[in-house]
């Protein structure tokens, strides 16, 4: 039995202030239904990194996985971009 593709999502962390994790902030444009305007959404994720390396301002792609906590069901897979 194959195991279904897991989803990914790409964000930036904007909290490293725990051991092994961090808060991830996704950004998606929404548009309203009713006036048409496109609106910024927010989504934050718990993500786990077991080896500390990413910090505040990186922008990380996350990866679904087992419930690892109460609140952390991603991990950190790569980091994209080193914040400046």
């Amino acid at each position: 039995m194959e195991r279904a593709n897991r989803k990914t999502k790409i964000g930036v962390v904007s909290s490293d202030k725990m051991e092994k994790s961090r808060v991830i902030l996704i950004e998606r444009y929404v548009k309203h239904p009713l006036y048409k305007k496109y609106v910024k959404k927010t989504s934050k994720f718990m993500a786990h990194d077991e080896a500390n390396d990413s910090h505040e301002g990186d922008t990380v792609r996350i990866m679904e996985t087992r419930p690892l906590s109460a609140r952390k069901r991603w991990r950190i897979v790569e980091i994209l971009e080193r914040a400046k």
